[in-house]
């Protein structure tokens, strides 16, 4: 909303013989999920934004997550929505765009921080438009207990035999759970479940769009294998642990009573408040010693202007800050586990932020195999990988019979799959 400040224009008239005004104050309004982020985006991110732009004023306004949609979408519907929108990736926010809700920010002179990669999850499928300003990723791993392994004499593993040694030592030894993850919640098991490991198998971007190109099936051995991995994981992860939802696999771990904990580095903030011990991190073990590792490093959220907005100038001037070094190191280390999509060089001041961030030196990076173009249609591909990788977890289902489910629903609608 834009105030004038008639106060301020009528002295400054008067003293000026009516030569002059003062500029007019924006209020920008920001919409988000990020409902957790508020004291960040008070404290730390608007103040260095004011500081540098004086006469815009920002206000942080989220919904809760799982209402964020359909919130969102009423206020635009109804011309009240916030003048920046934040956007989650690919089809979502893909939608808002071609509903003409978002902007075309291709460009802004922010964006060239990004490559094409990190826009990918907010442009269009031809790559002519670019419609949310990317603003950081998530990578997929293993956060451990420093403590538990030096307990046990175990050394990180780097391969799927090293992986398996290392839970059965902690099965045997009886002192932790191996791994905390449950199935009650189903997402989990699709997200630090098959398309945490599954890259190694399909070699991350290179099956991912093999799979979009319909050149490569979910019944092939690379999308089936991830599964038989899946298949040996419930005997690590501990009694009833069908039941077991996400915030109880984070008390099992933060409390000290599992040793491996499937993650997302999302976790790094919320897990440094919480344990006494020592975390470690290691990726996706590879099949075999000396084979490429690939990591699922995922576009996660970026910022958009809303195409009704009245106050789009002094929006680009924010969304441009986006773009810019300060914020970059200024989100990154604010909320760890949260990385930067630009091209600055971002130093990472939280040691297990830094060992996530490392491995993008050391694998290949990719995004999960179902968030692009292949979860537009019924049945939805993500939400259908959810049900099979807890099915297979628990033995319900095995991987073939999975995959060929999968593959059956995408090819229902999907035409390069038939």
């Amino acid at each position: 909303m834009t105030h004038l400040k008639l106060g301020g224009v009528l002295l400054a008239s008067t003293l000026l013989g009516g030569t002059a005004a003062m500029a007019q104050d924006v209020t920008l309004t920001i919409e988000s999920w990020r409902n957790d982020d508020l004291t960040l985006w008070q404290d730390q991110i608007i103040p260095a934004f004011e500081a540098a732009n004086p006469g815009i004023k920002v206000q942080f306004t989220p919904s809760a997550p799982a209402e964020y949609n359909a919130v969102l979408n009423s206020k635009l519907d109804a011309g009240s929505a916030g003048d920046l929108i934040t956007c989650r990736p690919f089809d979502a926010s893909l939608a808002l765009y071609e509903a003409g809700h978002l902007t075309d920010l291709s460009g802004l002179e922010g964006m060239s921080s990004f490559s094409d990669v990190a826009k990918s999850a907010w442009t269009t499928d031809d790559g002519a438009a670019t419609f949310c300003m990317p603003m950081a990723s998530v990578i997929h791993g293993f956060i451990y207990n420093k403590d538990a392994f030096a307990e046990l004499g175990i050394e990180v593993p780097t391969t799927e035999e090293e992986f398996f040694a290392a839970l059965d030592t902690i099965k045997e030894d009886g002192s932790y759970i191996p791994m905390a993850m449950g199935t009650n919640d189903q997402w989990e098991a699709a997200t630090m479940g098959y398309n945490n490991i599954g890259p190694n198998y399909w070699k991350g971007e290179e099956g991912r769009n093999a799979l979009i190109a319909g050149e490569q099936s979910l019944t092939d051995e690379a999308w089936v294998a991830p599964f038989r991995q899946l298949a040996k994981w419930g005997d690590y992860l501990g009694d009833g642990y069908e039941a077991q939802t996400y915030p109880d696999s984070q008390n099992l771990f933060t409390l000290g009573r599992a040793a491996i904990y499937p993650a997302g580095s999302w976790e790094i903030s919320g897990f440094n408040s919480l344990v006494d011990f020592e975390m470690g991190a290691f990726y996706p073990p590879v099949q075999a010693a000396g084979d490429e590792c690939y990591i699922s490093d995922h576009t996660d959220i970026a910022i958009g202007l809303n195409a009704a907005s009245p106050n789009a100038e002094a929006a680009q001037t924010f969304l441009n800050w986006v773009g810019s070094e300060e914020f970059a190191s200024l989100y990154a280390n604010a909320l760890p586990g949260f990385f930067s999509l630009s091209n600055h060089d971002v130093a990472m001041e939280d040691p297990l932020a830094q060992e996530f961030v490392s491995w993008r030196g050391e694998c290949n990076s990719t995004i999960r195999s179902t968030y692009q173009i292949l979860s537009r249609g019924t049945p939805n591909l993500e939400n259908e990988t959810w049900n099979a990788s807890v099915n297979v977890i628990k033995g319900e289902e095995t991987p073939e019979d999975a995959a060929a489910r999968l593959q059956e629903g995408l090819a229902s609608w999907y035409e390069p799959q038939q």
